[in-house]
């Protein structure tokens, strides 16, 4: 793997910093620290790592405000945030604050690192950063940004996440179990209703019309499919 990739370490608790660190050191990254928010924003404009993994709660400013004020100042790369509590991981999943991710903890370091090689073959192999053009629309999905006739839409975690999967799969009939796997992953405990109601929620930001959808249709028995040509 290329020496070149560049991770960006927020977290206070000195202990877990240091493992951190020493896995990805180990497995060729190279590897910025940071203790506090302040600190946290200053070294990610000044480094412009691949990706950053921020910790929820800091001391000073919270994670959310370090990636609301980075995003604002133009930083499109991957942020994964680490997040210790549900409670933290539902308030990620309600707003967005421009999370490219989370990991919870306690984690496993063999996921963590699992993760972020994922993340880099997937992301960091396109030059650039993401972006998938149809209709007047663009999806970036790094920053979770829906660029409608020029003007910016949030998408949270996961409609993010199922928007990508249904342009990556343009035209193809997805049933919804394939869907809930690729969207909450192996330990979901979710229903089709709250895939459903995501999908409703992602309907009012593309579509022209929700009700009767150009692009995002139901399946009746099956599932969904992206139609775009």
């Amino acid at each position: 793997m290329s020496k070149e990739i560049k991770i960006a370490l927020v977290e206070d608790d000195e202990n877990l910093r240091f493992l951190v660190a020493e896995r990805l050191h180990s497995e060729g990254y190279k590897v910025f620290e940071a203790g506090n928010g302040d600190d946290a924003e200053k070294m990610i404009l000044e480094e412009t790592p691949d990706i950053v993994l921020l910790d929820w709660m800091l001391p000073g400013k919270q994670g959310s405000d370090v990636c609301t004020n980075v995003r604002n100042q133009g930083f499109d790369k991957l942020i994964i945030m680490m997040t210790a509590k549900a409670q933290d991981v539902d308030k990620i999943e309600a707003y967005n604050f421009g999370v490219s991710d989370y990991i919870t903890k306690p984690f496993n370091m063999d996921v963590l690192v699992a993760m972020i090689d994922n993340k880099i073959k997937f992301s960091l192999n396109s030059e650039k950063a993401e972006s998938y053009k149809f209709a007047n629309m663009e999806h970036q999905p790094n920053t979770h940004l829906l660029i409608k006739d020029g003007r910016k839409v949030e998408l949270t975690i996961l409609e993010n996440r199922i928007l990508l999967y249904f342009l990556k799969n343009k035209n193809k009939v997805i049933n919804r179990e394939e869907l809930m796997m690729e969207v909450w992953g192996y330990n979901a405990d979710v229903n089709t209703r709250t895939l459903d109601m995501h999908i409703v929620r992602l309907r009012k930001k593309i579509e022209a019309n929700p009700d009767s959808p150009q692009y995002l249709q139901t399946v009746r028995g099956i599932g969904y499919k992206f139609a775009y040509e």
